[in-house]
């Protein structure tokens, strides 16, 4: 099944992949470092940009705000600063959106964002008229919340870390109840990072034999290889954390890319797509370069008009342009109808 993710771009096995810059809350709160990183994002070749819609309200409870529990390390050793403080600092205001969205519309690179309550999908749907939403890994049990989204009627790609089999079918179902079935199905694996033999690529094959949706990958991984080999395995849809400076202060800087390690996912995918080319068995070399690289029957020796050949005679040489190899059988003991010099290429006339 292909989805028309937007009206530029069609997502399925047979088109190229769409390649998201995640800033998430890399931004810091801060808007003209969020434009410099879109910029940067653009300027990567990247697809689309995506944000995170939250509060301090819509994503942790109290009793995570007291335990101080998701507080990041670059923070352990600061009085100033508590979660309740930083997830205040990192969310965006709905008119930051807004302007974040128009700015995306100006340097012309698409736009997403992940909601965290019915609020905001309410917000980026009527307000923003965002092209599809993401549903994050955290809410791939939050069967009802997947359903109010679907509802909207509006493609959207869903991330399966944390989750066992049996509640992605359960989110795959909330999703199709409305009878939207424009979704998108992200591998995931939800640690920051995850080491190499965590990832589990071949996932991606399982997820295409189990659902008819295209498969995508949200890597959090370092460095820029596992994107890059999901695309052989079928991801159409690339997600990867982006900043524009890994030491920066905040979340998740650290296993982020930078412009010149997107440059490097975004033309990696490109080439692996393009390399696939077809499942069928076919030749793409020209007839020249066929000819120009195999071999032809040549003789060994003199031949007289009228002798009778025999395979001592005879040698396989390039190019390919005289009798083929195979053909040494066929004139086994026939005469030959001219003189022949040493080494020559023979052909059909010949005999």
């Amino acid at each position: 099944m292909d989805i028309q993710l937007n009206s530029l771009n069609k997502i399925g096995i047979d088109y190229p992949p769409y390649i998201i810059a995640e800033i998430g809350s890399n931004h810091n709160g801060k808007l003209e470092l969020c434009k410099k990183m879109i910029d940067a994002a653009k300027n990567s070749g990247a697809n689309c940009v995506k944000f995170q819609s939250f509060t301090k309200n819509s994503i942790f409870s109290k009793k995570v705000y007291e335990d101080n529990y998701f507080i990041a390390d670059d923070y352990r050793n600061r009085t100033d600063f508590t979660l309740e403080k930083i997830v205040d600092a990192y969310s965006l205001k709905q008119a930051d959106l807004l302007e974040i969205k128009k700015y995306c519309e100006k340097i012309k690179i698409d736009f997403a964002c992940t909601p965290f309550s019915s609020n905001e999908v309410d917000f980026l749907d009527s307000v923003l008229n965002v092209d599809f939403f993401k549903i994050a890994s955290m809410d791939c049990n939050n069967y009802e919340f997947i359903e109010y989204i679907s509802r909207k009627n509006k493609p959207t790609i869903l991330s399966t870390g944390l989750s066992h089999q049996h509640e992605i079918d359960k989110a795959i179902k909330a999703f199709e109840s409305t009878g939207n079935k424009k979704l998108i199905i992200m591998h995931c694996v939800s640690l920051y990072p995850p080491k190499d033999s965590q990832v589990n690529l071949k996932k991606i094959l399982t997820l295409k034999n189990l659902y008819p949706y295209p498969i995508g990958f949200s890597d959090h991984t370092l460095g820029v290889e596992m994107l890059i080999a999901s695309i052989a395995l079928g991801a159409r849809v690339i997600e990867k954390h982006f900043t524009i400076d890994k030491k920066m202060e905040g979340w998740d800087h650290h296993m982020s890319v930078d412009e010149n390690e997107m440059k490097k996912i975004v033309n990696g995918c490109k080439r692996i797509f393009e390399g696939l080319g077809s499942e069928k068995i076919i030749r793409v070399e020209s007839q020249e370069r066929v000819d120009s690289f195999r071999r032809s029957i040549v003789t060994k020796q003199k031949i007289s008009k009228g002798t009778m050949i025999q395979r001592s005679m005879l040698d396989v040489k390039r190019p390919g342009t005289g009798l083929s190899p195979e053909k040494i059988k066929n004139i086994l003991g026939k005469k030959v109808l001219r003189d022949i010099g040493e080494d020559e290429i023979l052909k059909e006339e010949d005999f």
